[in-house]
């Protein structure tokens, strides 16, 4: 009796692999080039500083929006992935916080985020994602409240557009990493359970995204 030999199974995996790297590609290098040229940058001059071909992109990313979507989404994920390591690694409070914005000035122009001038995602993968974020962050603050390092009325959305801030260098600041890390300084310095009350009260992520006005409550907001 013979046996029927199964269909090898090596080129598809290869085929899939290959297919995710060109994706992974495509996203960073549009990415950068966003960040230096605005939304704008024709796709088929992605494709190209990817090293794929327009058919390859188009495959990935039928159109501008799902790629704008993509990138979104990755910025979300790597931003994740750092906040993961650093809760891994013991830091909490003050010091978790300023490791996580030096981490944001080297990720420089990978990140295609709402604060970064991209349109805010509001699906419920998108929103979910920057509910994690959020959540991280405010573990930090609240381990640092509860050891009386950190103040009680800074809030995530607060290290979020620090963050937002300090990764985008002005324009002709080629010292941009030292300039950066010495706002990073003072702004774990400000956080720290010292100094003056903060004006206003602290906004939620989402709310802020939705351009809400400052104390307007929202239905599917959760109240602070």
């Amino acid at each position: 009796m013979t046996t029927q030999q199964r269909p090898a199974v090596g080129p598809r995996r290869a085929l899939r692999r290959d297919a995710r790297l060109n994706r992974e590609k495509i996203l960073i290098v549009a990415a950068e080039l966003m960040a230096q040229r605005g939304h704008n940058v024709p796709l088929a001059e992605i494709a190209g500083a990817a090293g794929v071909g327009v058919g390859t992109l188009y495959r990935a990313f039928p159109d501008r929006a799902a790629l704008f979507h993509a990138m979104q989404l990755r910025g979300y994920n790597v931003l994740i992935a750092a906040l993961n390591r650093i809760e891994e690694s013991g830091l909490t409070g003050a010091d978790a916080v300023e490791r996580w914005l030096n981490e944001r000035v080297e990720l420089g122009t990978q990140l295609m985020l709402p604060l970064h001038g991209a349109p805010p995602l509001t699906d419920d993968a998108s929103i979910a994602a920057r509910g994690r974020a959020v959540a991280a962050l405010e573990r930090f603050l609240a381990d640092g409240r509860a050891d009386g390092t950190v103040r009680s009325d800074v809030n995530a959305t607060d290290i979020i557009v620090c963050a937002a801030m300090i990764s985008q260098p002005l324009p002709h600041s080629p010292g941009w990493p030292i300039i950066a890390q010495r706002h990073i300084s003072i702004f774990v310095d400000g956080i720290r359970a010292s100094g003056r009350p903060l004006p206003g009260p602290p906004k939620d992520l989402e709310a802020m995204l939705r351009g809400d006005a400052p104390g307007e409550r929202h239905a599917s907001t959760p109240r602070e």
